[in-house]
Parts: structure tokens; C-alpha cells; sequence
């Protein structure tokens, strides 16, 4: 099979290309700039295009299926030319459809966790030497690429994402995967600029309950009151399993789960986290993983990269950078790091890096979520608000979304990253949060800081 990759440098796309090439399809592809790692790993594999751009002569009759990547736009040329030649078009979440149409297919979904339930599950079919397909978002140990595809696994482990499918296909890339079993971790309003209203968003939601195929079973957290009520409202004919967060205690900074079996002593922490892993759970049963088999896997999970991620230690102080950048997220993030630290100083920074956060109006919803930390900074640049054309927003209007009269507020990276590399970091716990890298800031350095107290 011939398949060509329009803006096959994402993240999402390389991997699937990475995964057919394996797989034995013919794969090539085309984008306007590549970067690392995507670039290496493609470049090793002899998939990095020769010249960057869009090459509409690349696209002849002979190609079996064209991946539209979100980078690309809707006049692409490539696609354009393929529309005229009458090629059939997938977007990501279609084509994997059509790879494992025939298979168990397992979707994780909600508006946060559904990375770290998606790693954590694999990560327990990995240490019991289940061989099965997957889709995940971030990097794991042990794992070479984020997407494995075959022709004989009976399961397939899907990131179930809300955002849309392609340029030319607004429908949430969740609703294209019609889930044997599924799950959903909870809801809280992201992605604005899609769903300019929560009960737009929450829509969303009600439509994934409802494809999921008859006869199939979802898992959800029960104590999100939406999702409770949602799942219990939807008429489709479907199981419908609730789980929550089990008993735990946190001693001397170790975190320790309370099991059938007595006491476990846990790599994660945070409720948060530890809600996620009772929904691990139940897929992971449903599975054929035995509870005891669970839970012996479970205690070696270390966490799915930039999720709560622990980037240097000291005798007296940590750093932690985590992807949180919705309310919710960044909330439970800052009291699951204070909760697990709780005699060390804790350094909370946030940067205000997506569409939704830096939106004046949204704003709003950050009201109380650093309230964890002794220290809370905020970082953002001007610049970013107005790249995505957005209303500029003053550090007064912060401050008061927050409500935080010690809040402090960077705009300049080169001013962030000199407040932190004079802090006394002895007894203090540092706490990165982001889905950019605040204007480029070195991770490396940062070690250093910590390791030298």
C-alpha cells in the first residue's frame, strides 16, 4: 500500500508514518518545516522528505491513501491536487479507523488524564508481555514509537483527543474511533476556539458516549457530576462502570495505595493521578489483566513524559515540569506536587501558552488554581497573544483572574528565567508548568540549580 503524509512532521503524524513504514506500506510525505525529534526519527528511517514545502507533482494516481495532517491547510496543494485526482483522503483518526476496524479498539478520553491512563495501560500490557496496537500521545519508557500497528493483535490502545480531525474535517477526532470499550476521565471546558461555550463542548462528550458500539462497555470517572450525569443520561445500549479514587496516604514524600492485597508503595502521586490509575484499572481487567497482575505492574509506572515528570533532584530539593495548562489541570497538578512535599517550599510556575488561556475571557477559570503553592508565577509573552490575533491582556487582568495578590507575572523570558536561577532552592520544590518552554528556556540548566543544593 502507498500511503503520502501531507504534513508528516507532527508529532502524531511522524509516528504513524514510522508505524506503516514498519508495517511494510510504502510511505511518503511532504511539510514546510520539520523539526527534532521528528526529523531524526524520520531521517532514519529514510522518510524525511528531500526538500521542504508543498510539491503538488508528488501526488500521482498510484497513491493508495493520503494523511491529512492538521498543519496542513484546507488549500494546500498537495491537497488540491489529490481532491482533483480523486484520491481518498483520511484524516489521522480515520485512517487509524480503517487499521483496526477489525480489532478490540480501546479509547481513552477526557479533557485531562487520557495520556497518562493511555501510558499507564500500556505500560502494564508491556510488563506482562501482552503484545497489543496503540495510539498514545507522549513518549514512553520502553516504548520506541507512540503508534504500533499489526496485522494479528486483537487489541488496540487509542488516545481518544477532542480536537478536530483534519483542515477539512471539523468532527473531535474521539468520534471517528467507535470504541468497543471506553473510557472517560472527566470534563472541564478546553479548546475554546472550537467550542466557544462549555455546553458546545460538553456535546462532545454526549456524541462519543453514543458511538461507542452496541454492546460495549465504558469506564468513567464518577466523580466529575457532568460525566456521572452524561453517562447516565445516554440511551445507548452499553455497560456503563463507574470507578473513583481508591484509599492512599503519602509518608515521608512516598505515596503508598491501599490494595486488596495490603499497602503499595507507588513511583506516581496526586489524587489526580491516582484517579486515573483506578480507571487504568478496569480497562487493563477488561483487558485480562487479573487485579493482582495490575497493580504488581502499576507500582513500576514512572509516568508518561512532560506528565508530572521529574527533571532533577537535590538532597533537599526536586523539580517537576508537567503539560498542565487547562484550569483543572494546572489546579490539581499544584496540589498533588505541595501534597506529596508538603514540608518544602513550593514554587508553582505557569505559563500561559494556548489559545484558551491567553483568551481574556477565559481567563477567568484560572480563578484559585495555583492556591496550593507558596510561590506562584505566572509567565506569558505579549508576543504569542498576538501571533494567535488575540486581544492583549495586561498583567492587571491576570492578577485579578487568578486572585492572588502575590501573584508574580513575567512577560520577558530572559527576566523569567534570571528570577529563577537566583533562588535559593534549598528545601523548595520547583514546578514547571507548560505546553511550551517559556520562550526557551534550558531544562538543563535548570538541573543544575537543583542538583547543586
Amino acid at each position: 500500500m502507498n500511503v503520502h503524509f501531507i504534513a508528516i512532521g507532527g508529532a502524531a503524524m511522524h509516528n504513524l508514518a514510522l508505524a506503516l513504514h514498519h508495517k511494510g506500506y510504502t510511505v511518503t510525505g511532504s511539510d514546510d518545516t520539520i523539526f527534532e525529534p521528528s526529523k531524526s526519527r524520520l531521517e532514519a528511517k529514510g522518510l524525511l522528505p528531500d526538500n521542504f514545502g508543498w510539491f503538488p507533482e508528488k501526488i500521482t494516481p498510484n497513491i493508495d491513501a493520503i494523511v491529512l495532517g492538521m498543519h496542513a491547510k484546507a488549500d494546500n496543494p498537495e491537497l488540491l491536487k489529490s481532491q482533483e485526482l480523486g484520491l481518498k483522503i483520511y484524516s489521522y483518526p480515520e485512517f487509524l479507523y480503517e487499521q483496526s476496524k477489525h480489532k478490540t479498539r480501546v479509547v481513552i478520553g477526557g479533557s485531562h488524564g487520557k495520556t497518562t491512563i493511555t501510558s499507564m495501560i500500556l505500560h502494564v500490557m508491556h510488563y506482562h508481555d501482552r503484545d497489543v496496537d496503540y495510539m498514545v500521545g507522549a513518549q514512553l519508557e520502553g516504548f520506541e514509537v507512540m503508534v504500533r500497528l499489526t496485522e494479528d493483535n486483537d487489541f488496540i490502545v487509542l488516545e481518544g483527543d477532542e480536537y478536530l480531525s483534519s483542515p477539512i474535517d471539523p468532527r473531535p477526532k474521539f468520534h471517528l474511533y467507535k470504541p468497543n470499550i471506553a473510557l472517560l476521565s472527566g470534563i472541564a471546558w478546553d479548546h475554546i476556539n472550537v467550542f466557544p461555550t462549555y455546553e458546545t463542548y460538553l456535546e462532545q462528550f454526549r456524541i462519543f458516549v453514543d458511538s461507542i458500539v452496541s454492546g460495549g462497555s465504558i469506564n468513567y470517572n464518577e466523580e466529575d457530576e457532568d460525566l456521572r450525569r452524561l453517562v447516565e443520561d445516554s440511551e445507548n445500549t452499553i455497560r456503563k462502570l463507574a470507578y473513583h479514587t481508591p484509599e492512599y496516604r503519602v509518608e515521608n514524600g512516598q505515596t503508598v495505595l491501599s490494595t486488596p492485597e495490603g499497602d503499595l508503595p507507588v513511583e506516581i502521586f496526586g489524587r489526580h493521578n491516582l484517579n486515573n490509575l483506578a480507571g487504568a484499572k478496569w480497562i487493563c481487567q477488561h483487558m485480562g489483566i487479573d487485579e493482582d497482575d495490575f497493580y504488581e505492574a502499576i507500582a513500576s509506572f514512572k509516568g508518561a513524559s512532560k506528565r508530572l515528570e521529574k527533571i532533577a533532584e537535590g538532597s533537599t530539593s526536586v523539580a517537576y515540569k508537567d503539560f498542565a495548562h487547562s484550569p483543572s489541570k494546572v489546579q490539581a497538578t499544584t496540589q498533588a506536587v505541595k501534597e506529596q512535599f508538603k514540608d518544602r517550599i513550593l514554587l508553582a510556575c505557569l505559563e500561559l501558552h494556548t489559545y484558551s488561556s491567553l483568551n481574556a475571557e477565559f481567563l477567568k477559570e484560572y480563578k484559585g488554581t495555583l492556591d496550593a503553592a507558596d510561590i506562584a508565577v505566572v509567565f506569558y509573552s505579549p508576543h504569542a497573544v498576538e501571533i494567535k490575533n488575540l486581544e492583549k491582556i495586561t498583567k492587571t487582568q491576570i492578577a485579578t483572574a487568578f486572585e492572588r495578590e502575590d501573584l508574580i507575572i513575567y512577560t520577558h523570558p530572559e527576566d523569567f528565567k534570571s528570577y529563577l536561577c537566583t533562588q535559593d532552592f534549598h528545601n523548595k520544590t520547583l514546578l514547571l508548568m507548560s505546553s511550551g518552554n517559556y520562550g526557551g528556556l534550558d531544562f538543563d540548566e535548570i538541573k543544575g540549580w537543583i542538583t547543586s543544593v
